[in-house]
């Protein structure tokens, strides 16, 4: 039996997905004539009470266009040390934006009101980048799936607002936060100026984020695209399976949460198990005292299969192609291991 845990991205669609996908109502969407696109763009736009949601390839390629509208070159982004845009998108922010970031030290990849404020450089003092963007991320990705606390959010707007700042969440896994919270996505979308968000993790279709906002911030999005190279004509077999993920496998995130907070707790139990990180979402990371990359070897010949972070550490990636069945059985491989 393959057990897979390197991600949440690794899922296939299921057959109702599939049917879903070949039954799509299709057209050019270079011209906006592709109807099952313009459908998953309107859900997610009033989802979010937001006045446009524009369909990507790429969770990436949604977040470089975000910071794209929010900033001109030369200026700065404040992010956290782990954030995604500055570590995963393959240095976009500044051969995209010419941008540069200022990293902040957060809580597992969290970051608040304060840091951000002590980090604005002053407008008025051109020696330094003008800071124009704030990029937070929810959940963390090297956080370990963390979750922030919705009234820092608001804090950080706060500041955002006192010093005309644009506000980005790059939201690619903001569907776990919501669940494992009970919060609302319209709630966020009253907060941010831009979010990103994903279908192709935890809602598991096979392609495709959205990036939704307000007209003003939101008009030129589709010409930043087209310069990225992310128009696509009859994308609408993609949308479709957007569609089905959102309507069907929202809700079962908690199902991931509950997987992953499972395995937490076995290797809590296991004596080469240095540490757990706390968990909140599908994503585990802990460190043993044995050679990390010995025990993926070892693993990997049960074909078990998970990624090293580095520095020791380990993690799992609880996701929809992870059933309970696999899910008992990596729970008792893990309990009778020994290196």
């Amino acid at each position: 039996m393959r057990i897979d845990l390197r991600s949440d991205t690794i899922t296939r669609p299921t057959q109702e997905m599939l049917e879903a996908m070949m039954q799509a109502e299709v057209g050019d969407d270079v011209y906006k004539e592709d109807p099952s696109v313009n459908a998953l763009e309107e859900k997610v736009a009033n989802m979010f009470g937001k006045d446009q949601a524009l369909f990507f390839p790429s969770g990436s390629m949604a977040n470089q266009t975000a910071i794209k509208l929010h900033t001109h070159p030369g200026e700065q982004l404040i992010a956290d040390q782990y954030a995604h845009v500055y570590n995963y998108e393959g240095g976009g922010v500044s051969f995209n934006s010419g941008v540069s970031c200022k990293l902040l030290s957060g809580h597992r990849g969290m970051i608040t009101a304060d840091q951000v404020l002590s980090a604005i450089n002053p407008p008025d003092f051109y020696h330094s980048a003008l800071t124009s963007l704030v990029c937070i991320e929810n959940t963390t990705n090297k956080g370990g799936g963390a979750c922030y606390d919705f009234e820092e959010i608001k804090n950080i707007k706060q500041v955002c607002q006192e010093h005309n700042l644009g506000y980005h969440l790059d939201g690619a896994r903001l569907w776990n936060a919501l669940v494992a919270k009970n919060e609302e996505a319209i709630e966020y979308g009253k907060v941010f100026d831009t979010i990103s968000v994903c279908l192709s993790k935890g809602l598991g279709a096979p392609v495709g984020s959205l990036l939704v906002g307000d007209n003003e911030i939101m008009n030129d999005a589709i010409r930043v695209r087209k310069t990225l190279g992310g128009a696509m004509r009859q994308v609408g077999y993609l949308a479709a399976a957007g569609i089905y993920a959102l309507d069907h496998n929202y809700d079962r995130l908690e199902e991931d949460h509950k997987k992953a907070k499972e395995l937490g707790a076995v290797l809590m139990d296991l004596s080469f198990v240095k540490k757990v990180e706390p968990i909140e979402t599908n994503i585990i990371i802990f460190t043993i005292d044995e050679d990390a990359d010995n025990f993926i070897s070892l693993m990997a010949k049960k074909d078990i299969h998970f990624y090293g972070m580095g520095q020791g550490k380990l993690r799992f990636v609880t996701h929809l192609d992870y059933t309970q069945q696999k899910h008992e059985y990596f729970l008792e491989e893990l309990m009778s291991f020994t290196f």
